[in-house]
């Protein structure tokens, strides 16, 4: 799969874009069990919040399950040429309505396993139309190919987030 341009999507896609070099759908089958043995690592500090404010472990990591399932909504959506303009979403209302500090962290690990490897099934089946194809979200214009690059930055993201700031 070809490395979205720029004009693919919107500005705030370059944060997770940026960081994915390689083949995307090679990066995103690493990280079934690379993120989901990562997510088990944390099982000591899965309460902690490095700040006032800030979100747990658990929060975050159910935060990166959510966005992944709104991207592969989006990423649904645009690939069978929905014309519908996709509303966005707060995170932080996500998270604060979602309860995920009842959960252990094991079954967070599970899940995105889950999740992950039935997106690949999606991701895998598109054709270059598809991955071509575009939709609004947003309200800001973005293709199916660059959706793709963006799960698979996301995760990169904040495991480089949780490293620095929860782990230090």
């Amino acid at each position: 799969m070809n490395r979205p341009k720029t004009s693919e999507y919107p500005i705030w896609g370059e944060t997770y874009i940026k960081l994915v070099h390689g083949n995307v759908v090679d990066i995103l089958e690493r990280q079934v069990t690379e993120f989901a043995d990562f997510i088990i690592s944390l099982e000591d500090k899965s309460d902690y919040a490095y700040a006032p404010g800030k979100w747990t472990i658990k929060e975050l990591i159910g935060h990166i399950i959510d966005t992944e399932r709104i991207l592969v909504y989006r990423l649904t959506c645009f690939a069978r040429h929905e014309l519908q303009s996709l509303p966005g979403f707060e995170e932080d209302d996500y998270v604060a309505n979602a309860h995920f500090s009842d959960r252990a962290l094991t079954s967070f690990s599970e899940e995105f396993s889950l999740l992950r490897r039935a997106n690949l099934y999606l991701i895998k089946s598109l054709t270059e139309e598809e991955l071509n194809r575009s939709g609004i979200a947003s309200e800001r214009k973005i293709t199916v190919r660059a959706i793709v690059y963006i799960i698979a930055g996301h995760i990169m993201h904040h495991t480089a987030i949780i490293k620095d700031r929860y782990l230090g």
